[in-house]
């Protein structure tokens, strides 16, 4: 997620590599072919699914003219990658889905160089500077446009907040900080961009095969949902990461958390607020949103604080508030009693001192929607901003 930053300074939005899967089991005999749940009833519905699969898929468009002002692959066809064929094989055997369709669609896609070079890891000379990352987000313009958005969808923020415990700003703050209220949504096509970083993942990068192995992992749900809805995958926008719409979802997201908010029976993220607003709170509830906990709390380090210590877990929420001071990291206020554990936020800021502040367990959920603590304090940032502008209005 996080257009053009999706991945800055390592940070990688991850999700589940499915979607959650029904455990309801039937009572009938096993093998008793009449009843629900034998043998020879889920060989059928095997076969059924099969079939269907196939259908769909071989009903699927095939690849159209690209959206106008998109950003195609102006490298090789990976029909000429043995690697990709490879793969597309398996994904067919895998997914119950024909061969020829796979490989002649993962065939078309384009090796993207600029892909490639918005991936390479940042020269070794880079300095993290938390104020110069703080005013890429945080300014009158994102500031009124997330106003705007408030303002416009009132109910259907409330409504989320309602169902899912996370609070209307914070969802506010996440669509703002990823696409600035869907005005940048990314112009990559997609299918070339999770193409490329499935194959051709920039060697130099000190995590390269594991990314390259995420990244398969998501352009085969990319083509899977496309299969499924029988709409063309070339047709699809978003970053150089894959992610799509308003809140900047990679597949296996659409695939795990992505809701129909508005009810029209249909998951739309590009073009639906409503969509996006509930699939935004549904995805912070699922990695553990507390309702009413604060994200964190003001810290004041004393002289002879075991940094060390502190700094240990990274964000990881791991200290009671008692340990925490203990270490040297001071609390004041409601802070000191706080029930669950925290961590100690470091914020570089170039050559000048780092900022700190205490992380609770509803920071570190903010991070799994992009494994930055500089992200989620944007977000944070930016909800409290235009929180008050609200207030100011009312």
């Amino acid at each position: 997620m996080l257009l053009g930053l999706l991945l800055a300074w390592g940070a990688v939005h991850a999700a589940p590599d499915t979607a959650p899967t029904s455990n309801a089991t039937s009572s009938a005999a096993p093998n008793d072919p009449a009843k629900p749940g034998s043998k020879a009833q889920r060989n059928k519905a095997k076969e059924n699914k099969a079939k269907e699969n196939k259908k769909a898929a071989t009903k699927a468009k095939k690849p159209g003219p690209a959206p106008e002002n998109a950003l195609i692959g102006t490298g090789p066809a990976y029909a000429q990658s043995e690697e990709a064929m490879r793969f597309a094989d398996e994904m067919a055997a895998r997914r119950q889905l024909p061969a020829e369709w796979v490989r002649q669609t993962l065939g078309k896609a384009r090796q993207s160089p600029a892909v490639i070079a918005l991936m390479k890891p940042p020269a070794a000379s880079f300095v993290k500077n938390w104020g110069v990352y703080r005013l890429r987000f945080i300014d009158d313009i994102r500031i009124k446009a997330g106003l705007q958005f408030w303002q416009q969808h009132r109910s259907d923020l409330m409504r989320a907040e309602s169902a899912y415990g996370v609070p209307a700003q914070i969802i506010v703050g996440v669509i703002g900080v990823e696409t600035l209220y869907g005005r940048n949504m990314g112009r990559f096509r997609v299918m070339d961009a999770l193409s490329t970083l499935a194959f051709d993942f920039p060697a130099a990068h000190p995590r390269a095969a594991e990314r390259s192995q995420y990244f398969r992992k998501e352009l085969e749900q990319f083509m899977l949902s496309h299969s499924q809805s029988r709409t063309d995958p070339f047709g699809t926008l978003g970053s150089y990461a894959g992610a799509t719409g308003l809140p900047q979802f990679m597949p296996s997201s659409m695939a795990s958390f992505a809701v129909d908010f508005d009810g029209d029976g249909r998951i739309d993220l590009r073009s639906s607020n409503s969509d996006a607003i509930g699939s935004v709170a549904h995805y912070l509830q699922a990695f553990g949103w507390k309702t009413g906990m604060p994200t964190h709390y003001a810290v004041r380090l004393k002289a002879d604080a075991d940094m060390s210590a502190l700094l240990a877990p990274d964000i990881l929420p791991t200290f009671s508030a008692a340990s925490f001071q203990e270490k040297g990291a001071m609390l004041e206020g409601a802070a000191r009693t706080h029930a669950g554990p925290l961590a100690l936020i470091e914020l570089l800021n170039g050559t000048d001192a780092p900022s700190f502040v205490a992380g609770t367990e509803n920071f570190y959920v903010i991070t799994r929607y992009n494994w930055s603590s500089y992200y989620a304090m944007a977000v944070i940032e930016l909800a409290e901003a235009v929180a008050r502008e609200m207030q100011n209005r009312r």
